[in-house]
């Protein structure tokens, strides 16, 4: 009949029992009209409640045959069976199952969230069903603030938020005092003469006889179906148009808007539930967090080591290639070779890739400034030298070609010598101008220089400089060359320089009695260790990142199992399997991000106070990896917080409901 709302034909509801099964529901065929109060009787165990599950959708028969409005219930996949719920069935429950988290409001909303109502259209409807419930003063009070009698009204304001056809009572005065009780009936038939069906589930006859008709259930089969003895006369319909069904509902917001008032109620109930368990959620991030700082600054520490190493590189003289005699270090015979001769200089400066060039001789020599005495190596080189080794004076002034020229006795010293040789009284005294013996020849200190980082770490050894033609002419009466040094223009590869001088001073010399240093060699070498070891270590970070993704995952696992009572009752308000999926997916991301966050700045924290120590070089932070972090706790979340989330949405709704 085209007033059949509901029917139900040949209905069986099994349940598994070991290797056998349990037979609930045996073979029920059920009618129930558009507008009828029925109520369903039967004593505990009879199966009364499982009828009303598959009523409201929540359960499946195992055989037989639901329809709603004409519509099977059996072909329906869990999401249609959500939209069945969410647009045609209003549930009342006999414990309420509020959300201690939310409002009166709030859990009035829920519904209008699920079905994409307006935010401003949800709450004024709302208020106005909380309103009529004689709740007005109690729209920001939590369940736990509420009496049993409160929170069953806002139980009824929740099933009528969508203006629900078919309102489902499961023993809707059962943990109420009379008067509660009686008020709640009131509601019930008030609803029921508005034109809402409503079904009682119940085992006390006296609520039964309330309805226009009693179905009485007993060991899975229905015994008794007819009209109620006694009926009380149902009271007018209420002006207050509040529990008007679908008509007094507003349209629905559009999809775009739907979906991000459902992401926001996914975001919100995971702030609430990170806040409700905050050690807990501390202790889930501290591995994320331990992960993304490690990562952030072990990254900042190998760029600020590699920066470092390249700055030390560069006060030897970047871009420098140093010729020595012999075939490598260590020969043996390269003392003896006296192939290298100032002509190889003169020649090589004449070179395009070669932007200085400066011969250098060496020996070693005692220093003597009154009663001071200290053995030094005397370095003669070029005027180019300095230029060349990028090296800073600190008072005075460099010799120049001039000096080379007229083998000045003109002397550089560093700041070693200066603190060896002038001491004392003299401490602070500028020694420039100042004469000092090396060996037996007097020479006039010209100039002072900052300290300067050896290639090859401190020598120990005080150094002094004078021009190279002064060395050879005073000191070693020899004019073959300790080394050359040329300087590569910015223009030019420091490799193809090296193949080039190589190439020039074997056709000067016929064999290759000399070799060359490459200090761009060992810029690579030592900046290719650096990030082999910021690889490593990052790999280290990397592991507890995963075990920190392991760890939200664990605790996620939790989560859903204490919380699997408020997951059925969203389901059973009409939330969608992508919408259960979405809020834990939601709290593992977010518990993700918050410990990027905190990792984060624990990194640039531990930046900052490495820096207090003094230690000469400081972590360089990456924009590349910070924004990488950021991504990288999206990603466990993701990926680690899906298995739990998954687990969630796939929960049978009834289930979750009867779970203590």
């Amino acid at each position: 009949m085209a007033d059949d709302l509901i029917v139900l034909s040949k209905v069986c509801r099994a349940f598994p029992a070991g290797d056998s099964s349990v037979l609930v529901l045996k073979s029920i065929d059920l009618t129930i009209r558009r507008g009828e109060m029925v109520a369903i009787i039967g004593a505990s165990g009879s199966g009364k409640s499982t009828l009303m599950n598959i009523l409201g959708c929540l359960d499946r028969p195992s055989s037989g045959d639901y329809r709603i409005g004409g519509r099977a219930t059996g072909d329906l996949d869990p999401d249609e069976l959500a939209e069945l719920r969410r647009e045609h069935f209003g549930f009342i429950f006999q414990r309420y199952h509020l959300l201690a988290e939310l409002t009166s409001l709030g859990n009035v909303e829920i519904p209008a969230i699920y079905s994409g109502l307006a935010p401003e259209a949800r709450r004024t409807r709302g208020a106005a069903l909380l309103s009529r419930l004689g709740m007005a003063d109690r729209l920001t009070f939590r369940p736990g603030q509420l009496s049993g009698g409160q929170q069953q009204r806002v139980s009824i304001a929740r099933a009528l938020m969508n203006g629900a056809d078919v309102i489902l009572a499961d023993e809707p005065t059962g943990a109420l005092d009379k008067k509660s009780g009686e008020e709640v009936l009131r509601i019930l038939e008030e609803l029921n003469a508005e034109g809402h069906t409503v079904i009682l589930v119940t085992h006390d006859m006296s609520v039964a006889r309330r309805a226009h008709r009693i179905v009485e259930i007993s060991d899975g089969a229905i015994v008794a179906d007819g009209p109620a003895e006694t009926r009380a006369p149902a009271p007018p319909p209420s002006s207050d148009a509040a529990f008007a069904t679908k008509a007094a509902v507003a349209a629905p917001a559009t999809p775009l808007r739907a979906a991000l008032d459902r992401f926001g109620e996914a975001f919100l109930m995971a702030v609430r539930s990170m806040n409700a368990h905050r050690l807990r959620t501390f202790l889930t991030m501290l591995g994320i967090i331990i992960g993304i700082a490690s990562v952030v600054a072990v990254v900042a520490l190998g760029e600020g080591s590699r920066l470092k190493v390249l700055a030390n590189i560069a006060s030897l003289g970047t871009n420098t290639l140093e010729i020595f005699p012999g075939k490598d270090f260590g020969d043996l015979r390269s003392g003896k070779v006296r192939t290298l001769v100032l002509g190889d200089a003169e020649a090589l400066a004449r070179q395009p890739y070669a932007a200085g060039v400066t011969p250098t001789v060496s020996t070693t020599s005692t220093l003597r400034l009154g009663a001071i005495e200290a053995s030094a190596q005397v370095s003669g080189v070029g005027a180019d030298y300095f230029t060349v080794k990028g090296a800073k004076i600190a008072s005075g002034r460099f010799f120049d070609a001039d000096s080379v020229r007229r083998l000045a006795p003109e002397v550089v010293i560093d700041e070693a010598t200066r603190k060896t040789l002038f001491v004392d009284a003299e401490a602070d005294a500028d020694p420039v101008g100042r004469v000092i013996l090396i060996g037996k020849v007097p020479s006039t200190i010209v100039g002072v220089m900052q300290k300067q980082q050896s290639g090859f770490g401190p020598s120990g050894n005080l150094a002094v400089f004078l021009p190279y033609t002064t060395v050879q002419a005073r000191f070693t009466g020899d004019d073959s060359l300790r080394s050359i040094l040329l300087l590569v223009g910015d223009d030019t590869d420091t490799t193809l320089a090296e193949e080039a001088a190589t190439t020039f001073l074997l056709a000067r010399h016929g064999l290759k009695d000399f070799f060359v240093l490459n200090t761009d060699d060992i810029r690579q070498t030592i900046t290719a260790t650096t990030q082999t070891l910021t690889l490593l270590v990052s790999a280290i970070a990397v592991i507890s990142l995963v075990v920190g993704g392991i760890g939200v995952m664990n605790i996620m696992l939790v989560s859903v199992s204490e919380r699997i009572k408020e997951i059925g009752v969203r389901m059973a308000v009409g939330a969608r399997r992508s919408d259960i999926l979405q809020q834990f997916l939601t709290e593992a991301v977010l518990v993700c991000l918050v410990g990027g966050v905190l990792g984060i700045a624990t990194a640039l924290a531990a930046g900052g106070i490495f820096s207090l120590f003094g230690t000469g070089f400081a972590f360089v932070y990456s924009v590349t990896s910070i924004v990488s972090a950021f991504g990288v706790s999206t990603l466990i979340g993701v990926a680690f917080g899906y298995l739990p989330a998954r687990s969630a949405a796939q929960l049978d709704p009834v289930v979750a409901l009867a779970r203590e």
